[in-house]
């Protein structure tokens, strides 16, 4: 669960990061470091929670 977690997180977060910093992320602004953390962050968070749930039903 955690290795699949981190994939999306990875994936959704870097996506996420290019639509909402892609002026920092060019080096034309200064990175918001917070909000880059917190957008690899809730991805993660999201993936594992819904795993864990769908676990939990299944068995």
């Amino acid at each position: 669960m955690i290795k699949r977690a981190i994939t999306i997180a990875i994936v959704v977060g870097t996506l996420l990061n290019l639509i909402n910093q892609p002026s920092a992320l060019l080096g034309q602004e200064s990175i918001d470091w917070l909000k880059l953390t917190l957008t690899y962050c809730v991805p993660f968070i999201v993936s594992l929670v819904s795993s864990y749930l769908t676990l939990k039903d299944l068995s």
